[in-house]
Order: structure tokens, then sequence, then C-alpha cells
């Protein structure tokens, strides 16, 4: 018998409320990314020259803070009493991060305000600090949409559980070269994996698509 270490309790707790407390539905999907492979490949040398590194996931927290905006509902969270929805007009994101010790997520704050390179900086720094157990209870508070990244560890669609108080939580697989047919030919792209999980009780299938 192996005792649960009290960051392992408080994951299976949170997890196990969530399980039980939200109508959640997962949609899947998968992105074209050939052409911001491109672009990162293009700066990549000019973001190492500053000190960070530009990587998929970057772009990926900027894109989803824009379609945010678009789509509030996605950013906003139930009262206590399941009877009132609090739409938000910040933009934090929970970034998931695999440590030795479990899941950890810190939040990304204002997202929308910052650049790629502030961003870049910010994610390697939460990353570093989740990993060496360096994160304080502020680190961890505040997400509005949380985003979970296993596209460096492998693996394809998977169904992300959604972190309450949060409505709407995104996961993201590994890329992978597909033929796929544009114009009048096949020509090879790359896809990532998409899956959108979300809280029934407040988004719909149509605004989940």
């Amino acid at each position: 018998m192996k005792p649960l270490s009290p960051l392992r309790q408080t994951i299976a707790r949170r997890l196990g409320e969530s399980w039980t407390a939200v109508p959640r539905v997962t949609q899947f999907d998968e992105a074209d990314v050939t052409g911001l492979l491109a672009l990162r490949k293009k700066y990549l040398a000019a973001y190492e020259q500053r000190g960070t590194k530009l990587t998929l996931t970057v772009f990926m927290v900027k894109a989803v803070a824009s379609v945010l905006q678009k789509h509030p509902l996605f950013n906003s969270s139930l009262d206590a009493a399941g009877e009132n929805l609090v739409l938000k007009s910040y933009y934090h994101l929970g970034i998931a991060v695999d440590t030795e010790a479990g899941l950890i997520v810190p939040v990304i704050r204002d997202v929308d305000k910052k650049s790629l390179v502030e961003l870049s900086r910010e994610l390697e720094e939460a990353a570093r600090k989740a990993r060496e157990r360096k994160v304080t209870g502020d680190d961890l508070k505040g997400a509005t949409f949380t985003i979970s990244n296993q596209g460096g560890i492998g693996g394809g669609h998977f169904p992300p559980i959604v972190n309450v108080p949060e409505v709407a939580i995104l996961g993201i697989g590994r890329g992978a070269v597909k033929p796929v047919w544009k114009a009048d030919k096949f020509e090879p792209r790359t896809l990532v994996p998409l899956a959108l999980s979300y809280d029934h009780r407040v988004i719909d299938g149509a605004l989940g698509a």
C-alpha cells in the first residue's frame, strides 16, 4: 500500500468533484498548423537571441485568448448555486504541466495583453516553477480557461476534464503529417488533434463546434 501525496489527494478530490458535478461534452477536431510551424521555424533563432523559445504552445495560447474574446461563454463560470453565469472580462489561462509529483496548472494572466515574446518567457518560467515545486497558491488561482497540451509526450485525442469553476478546457495532442485534399491534389499537412470539453449546462454543441 502506498499513500497518496498531499498534491495527489488534492488532484483526486478536484477531479472527482468535476466528474460528478459537471455534465460535460467533448468534441474532437484537428487544426492544420503547417503555416504556424513554418512561422515558428522562421523566427526561432530570433526568439532564442532574446532568451526564450518560440513553441507551438505559445501560438495556441494566443489563439485561444482571441477565441475566448469572440465567444465569452467559454470564459465564464457558474455561481455556487448554479443559477447565474459570471462572464469575465479578463483572460487568465491555466496551463497544465506534467511533473513528477502530478499535474500542476499554473496560471498565465492577461494573455490577451501580452506579446508572443512575453508569453514565451512566462510559459517557460511557469513550467520551470511547477516542475521544481516552487509555485505558490497565487500562481495556481484565477484561471478562466485551461489548456492541456500532451503533444510533447505523445498521444492523439483525449477528453480532458473541466477544471471547475471554469466551464471549458482544451486538450491538444501530438501533431502528425497527413495527406489533405487542397484544390485538386493531396498535400502533406501537419494536423494537431484538438479536444474541447465543456459544461453542457452553459455551452451547447453548436457553440462547441
